[in-house]
This record gives structure tokens, sequence and C-alpha cells, in this order.
């Protein structure tokens, strides 16, 4: 549908028909040929500013699908690296396209890690947790990071109301919440239910503290703001472990 090398529109319906798990599980193999995939310009500027940031450590990729952000962490980080992801599909893909990381299948809302990580990094999932997992799935980054430890991932700035981009985003975010009130299982994606002031505050609850640096590679919007942001949620030096799930 997308290119010749993705998804046919029959593959995307079956898909959207799934769970999660098996709906990423059937589109793994075509899903670098998809926008769902995470930019490469993205991946770049994050790695750009993690180099001005490290070098770090250990890192974790945070719901890596098929391993793009692996290449960030393979950039920055002099320690292991490692990515998590739940769909065994994705996985089997990132093990072939990213090679240089150890993979894990777990549920991220319930990592099988200790206080092991120096950086963790995520891109583009924060769609498929609704608002009321997001203390918990924070509270598990903060469980997983060293102390001085940062997770960080990137932000575009919501389209405005007059443009056709909040629109489409709208009526995809309407349509997923019929799908999901008439059909089981569910397939939880929203792209607009993941918002900055609510994001920052539930990080910080778990105990994070919270910066934004612009990515500059993106430019600014007509008031100034920037396109893309990338945020930096530090556990402290001196912070003990809390909630940690043992390895």
């Amino acid at each position: 549908m997308f290119s010749p090398e993705g998804p046919s529109l029959r593959e995307l319906a079956v898909q959207a028909l799934s769970s999660v798990e098996r709906g990423y599980d059937l589109l793994a193999p075509k899903f670098d040929h998809t926008p769902f995939r995470t930019p490469d310009s993205v991946l770049d500027a994050v790695a750009a500013a993690l180099e001005r940031m490290g070098p770090f450590g250990a890192g974790l990729d945070l719901c890596c699908g098929t391993g793009a952000g692996i290449h960030v962490l393979t950039r920055v980080c002099q320690g292991r690296v490692a990515g998590v992801d739940f769909s065994d599909g994705m996985l089997r893909v990132a093990r072939e396209r990213a090679r240089g990381a150890s993979y894990v299948r777990a549920d991220v809302r319930a990592l099988p890690f200790g206080p092991a990580f120096d950086l963790v990094v995520s891109f583009g999932a924060f769609g498929h947790f609704l608002p009321r997992e997001l203390p918990g799935l924070f509270a598990q980054v903060h469980s997983v990071l060293r102390p001085g430890g940062a997770f960080v991932f990137p932000v575009v700035a919501p389209p405005r109301p007059a443009s056709w981009a909040y629109w489409m985003l709208f009526g995809f975010d309407a349509v997923m919440r019929v799908r999901n009130a008439v059909w089981r299982p569910p397939f939880v994606m929203y792209y607009r239910a993941f918002r900055l002031g609510e994001v920052r505050r539930e990080l910080e609850r778990a105990g994070l503290a919270v910066e934004l640096t612009a990515l500059p590679e993106f430019g600014q919007r007509r008031d100034g703001s920037p396109r893309v942001r990338m945020v930096i949620a530090r556990r402290a030096e001196d912070q003990p472990a809390a909630g940690t799930v043992n390895s």
C-alpha cells in the first residue's frame, strides 16, 4: 500500500482486526516499508543529540520493534545494548537487521531487568499505552535505570486544529475507538492520547527529573516553538531503586 515492498490494504485490514501483538507479528516483515516506522531523520537527530550528551554505558530500546532505535544506541553506548518488545515477529526481524544487541521478548509494563541501564530510549511506541498505563510504564523505566541514567525519546509538536494532519489523526483515533468498542481483541493505538504536559507530570511522579531540548534539525513552527523536542528524564544520582524486577 505504501510502497511496492510495503503491506497491502488487505494485510493492513487483517492486522487492524488482530490483537496488537498478533498484528505486529504479521506486519513485521514489511514494517520498515511503512510510515509507522520512525523516520531515519528523527533517529539521526536523536543520535546526534545523545552524542553531545554521552558517551553512555549500557542502553535499552523500549518497544524496539524491528530495531531501528538499536542503531542509535550502538552509536552512543559503550556497554551492553538490548532491545525489548512483546512481538516475536518484530524481534525476529530486529535480530536480522540490527545486530550487535541482545533481544528480549517481554511486556514493557513488567520489565525483566534490574537497574542495569544508563540510557533507555523509545521511538514511536507510546500510542499503544492508554493514559492510565503511563504511571506503571514510567515506574518500570525508573526501575531499570542506574542512578544518573536517562530515559530519552522524541516528541513531535501536535498539528494545529486547522490543519489536515490534525483531522487525519482525529479521524484515525475515532475509528480506533469505534473498532475497539465493537471488536475483540482490542488494538490499542491512539495518536492523540500522548500529551506532553501529562507525560511530563507522570515522569516526574515516577521520580524522574525532566528537561526538554529542541532538535534543531527540524526547525521551528510559526510561533517560534520547536517542531520536534527530545525529552530527557533522569533518575537522580543518589535515588534508590523502586519497584525493581530482578533479572
